[in-house]
């Protein structure tokens, strides 16, 4: 069956792409949507623009539509895209969700009213068994956006690539009663390498917007971390 991802960039829509794949899904596009409104329902805003630069690694197709945000309307934008999707041949759409019902509903919803399979692997898992998983399949992954209570400033930029990163995150959420995994927007991630991923990513250049008790991180530079080649001229 041919499937595109829902992708965000981050953690979960990642995985969910990994395990479509091991489970014998032909996976080879991404479809991303840019939100004018930062605090949308159903979409992540921050740094979107640069899934360009994992889908490139990846090796897959990348299709970018934009949408105001408006709650429930941009349910519009998001059957324009399905159906668009349908009609170069897709047969289904991965999704990354976890707990989320609000979103899980509305993709079911509109998949199905545009003949489209929805898979979604992550869907009931427990978060903290998850958690531990993004490590041992090698995703590497940036937190961007923070906006619960234990999450500060200093969180921002923190690269989460080993199971002591995973068990501070398991802690702190146990403590203040969030979602380990993000589910419920506490924090939002971008992945920098994953089994996918072709070369890495390096991020160059970011500054940090910080609003009292929450923030975010906007990358203002970065690049596929491709090795350079040495040239040997005793062989030419």
């Amino acid at each position: 069956m041919r499937l595109f991802a829902l992708y965000t960039g981050g953690k979960d829509s990642t995985l969910a792409i990994i395990k479509a794949l091991k489970n014998g899904y032909n996976v080879n596009a991404v479809l991303t949507f840019i939100s004018e409104n930062p605090y949308s329902y159903m979409f992540h805003r921050f740094n979107v623009e640069w899934t360009t630069l994992q889908a490139v690694s990846m090796g897959f197709k990348h299709y970018m539509f934009k949408t105001k945000g408006v709650k429930e309307r941009e349910l519009e934008d998001l059957k324009t895209s399905f159906l668009y999707m349908r009609e170069l041949g897709y047969e289904g759409v991965v999704a990354g969700a976890i707990a989320s019902r609000y979103q899980k509903d509305r993709i079911d919803r509109i998949a199905s009213e545009a003949g489209l399979y929805v898979y979604s692997p992550l869907w009931g898992m427990n978060q903290e068994e998850l958690m531990y998983e993004y490590v041992r399949l090698g995703i590497k992954y940036m937190i961007i956006s923070v906006s619960a209570w234990g999450l500060t400033r200093d969180h921002l930029g923190w690269i989460i690539d080993g199971y002591d990163d995973v068990e501070e995150i398991i802690k702190l959420s146990r403590k203040y009663v969030f979602n380990p995994t993000g589910e419920g927007g506490e924090y939002e991630t971008f992945v920098l390498d994953a089994p996918l991923f072709k070369y890495p990513i390096k991020i160059l250049k970011y500054r940090i917007i910080w609003e009292g008790d929450s923030g975010y991180l906007i990358i203002e530079d970065a690049k596929l971390d491709i090795p350079d080649i040495e040239y040997d001229r005793s062989k030419s």
